[in-house]
């Protein structure tokens, strides 16, 4: 065919890579010019996918990011498709070595006298939502918890599901009619939060989950620490505890665990044991009522002017594709540089997606201590996943690598990019709480919300969250921003995307103007101006990890 030479058809990441990313769709056959040289294309190559920039034999080393993703499985030719069969994952072995890092630091002088409005505790800390919590210290406490759910949200205004109820009636009466049930149609409708009896209380948030007992006493004492921790957030201003009474976490251990964490917690806690009542109806009326009084009071709780130091900013990408490490990834990761310089705290976790650029993060790090922390949290991982067959090779999931993310090392490269370029100033085990400013590595999996509910666990008082192929998910306490790496997604699932970061593949904007926009949207979003997708959607994604093997 002829020679057709397409406008940013495709991107080198880095100067050492052998591969390029394609941005739009490429036809076999077709010639691309990529510094002054002719690559004729071998295949098809769909956006988001890799082509070779030479030729390789068996063994040799695939580039991209400027680090090692893999090694060639089989020679491969200048110009064809990375695939699973002609590649396979590979990465850097890493060491801790004295490195003099130097860090840019970007110009923050416009953000200087910026604040958003976010609720004071009174232990210093600054929330930027304001929740009442019920947590449970064992499932068997789910279904009472349920049935108090359901009585308080919806007499209070926070239930968010009304459509579906209305539709649900709708069917039934069709049904009872002999009408067709294809003429009802869903009757769509904005948040609305002008209902809600409680104007300052943001939410009712309930911590199903499905430990407490059984397990073994460690998943007991972790589990204790994610659920303090939760407690002790400064999103959260009061809280209901339900206990069964025999089970292995003990209240005692769960009020130890708060004290710990923060021997500055004020905040009303109450306490209900169900084997020390007369019957469930006692538990759950006294358990409503009391809280129903919390809440009251919470109401008096205000927005006020807070510093953009107080805030603790969450990164995270799942559901990622070929273009999670060139759009959303690193605009991300340059609004993370902002919010570094303006002395605020950055956590980036998944240790699993880690792999690869680890002596890079290494590198960061502003002590030797911090540095041998992320090796051996890294190593314990690595070696607890081969030790049942796995390894963090097995990471990408059938849908990264269908959109273009064949290795794990290709994956973490792209998605280490949240992180920005700052140093690292602190590295925390999984609940640890996040207590200097600058970028945290916070050792979490991969899963999505176990990693999200870890974030949260150390503080992240927002989260931002970058998707390729959509993701519902969310959290109970912190608002989790969904950012899209491609514009197609977020006209297509508008209902769960925030912030489209498409216009940097199509060149219409640059990572730092789209950085500058996502931290124009935290500023918001913590002042509850704005309110995330996944927000509005009651999205409240909840899994402790148990600190088994979870990529």
């Amino acid at each position: 065919m002829a020679e057709t030479v397409l406008k940013r058809a495709v991107v080198q990441m880095h100067p050492k890579d052998n591969v390029l990313v394609a941005l739009t769709d490429l036809a076999e056959g077709e010639h691309i010019v990529f510094e002054n040289e002719t690559i004729v294309l071998k295949n098809k190559i769909a956006a988001k996918h890799k082509l070779f920039t030479s030729n390789l034999a068996t063994g040799d080393e695939v580039m991209m990011y400027g680090v090692l993703v893999g090694k060639a499985q089989c020679p491969v030719l200048k110009g064809s498709l990375m695939t699973t069969e002609n590649i396979q994952h590979a990465s850097e072995a890493y060491t801790y070595r004295k490195f003099d890092f130097k860090w840019p630091t970007p110009d923050v002088t416009k953000y200087s006298n910026r604040t958003f409005n976010g609720y004071k505790r009174k232990d210093g800390r600054t929330g930027t939502a304001n929740y009442w919590l019920f947590i449970p210290t064992v499932f068997c406490e789910n279904r009472n918890l349920d049935v108090i759910k359901e009585a308080l949200q919806q007499e209070l205004g926070y239930a968010h599901h009304a459509k579906y109820i209305q539709y649900t009636q709708q069917l039934l009466k069709a049904y009872q009619n002999g009408e067709d049930l294809n003429s009802i149609s869903i009757q769509t409708s904005s948040t609305n939060t002008t209902n809600r009896i409680f104007k300052n209380i943001d939410g009712i948030k309930f911590l199903n989950h499905q430990g407490g007992c059984g397990g073994t006493r460690q998943d007991a004492a972790t589990l204790s620490a994610l659920l303090a921790a939760y407690a002790n957030h400064p999103n959260v201003g009061g809280i209901t505890l339900l206990s069964l009474g025999c089970q292995h976490l003990q209240i005692q251990q769960f009020m130890d665990d708060v004290k710990k964490q923060n021997p500055l917690f004020k905040k009303p806690l109450l306490v209900f044991e169900q084997q020390q009542t007369q019957s469930e109806e006692q538990l759950i009326s006294g358990a409503i009522q009391q809280t129903f009084e919390g809440l009251i009071e919470l109401n008096k709780q205000q927005r006020v002017p807070a510093p953009l130091s107080e805030l603790c900013v969450g990164v995270k990408c799942g559901g990622s594709d070929g273009f999670s490490g060139i759009s959303a990834n690193p605009a991300v990761g340059y609004a993370s540089d902002l919010l570094v310089a303006l002395k605020a705290k950055v956590l980036l976790a998944e240790f699993p997606e880690l792999c690869g650029a680890e002596q890079n993060l290494i590198d960061r790090c502003t002590s030797e201590t911090n540095a041998r922390k992320f090796i051996r949290l890294m190593q314990e991982y690595d070696e607890l996943a081969h030790k049942v067959g796995s390894g963090f090779h097995a990471n990408p999931s059938p849908g990264n690598i269908k959109d273009g993310l064949i290795t794990d090392a290709m994956k973490s490269a792209g998605a280490a990019k949240k992180g920005g370029t700052s140093p690292v100033t602190d590295v925390l085990d999984y609940t640890e709480p996040a207590t200097k400013p600058g970028l945290n590595l916070v050792c979490t999996p991969g899963n999505d919300v176990e990693a999200t509910t870890g974030k949260v666990a150390s503080g992240a008082n927002l989260i931002l969250f970058t998707t390729g192929l959509g993701t519902p998910t969310g959290n109970p306490i912190c608002p989790v921003i969904k950012i899209a790496t491609n514009s197609l997604l977020a006209e297509k699932m508008k209902d769960i995307i925030d912030i489209d970061c498409g216009p940097i593949i199509k060149g219409d904007k640059t990572i730092e103007e789209m950085g500058e926009a996502i931290l124009e949207y935290c500023i918001q979003a913590a002042s509850g101006e704005i309110i995330p997708k996944a927000v509005q959607l009651n999205q409240d994604d909840f899994i402790p990890w148990k600190r088994g093997v979870s990529l």
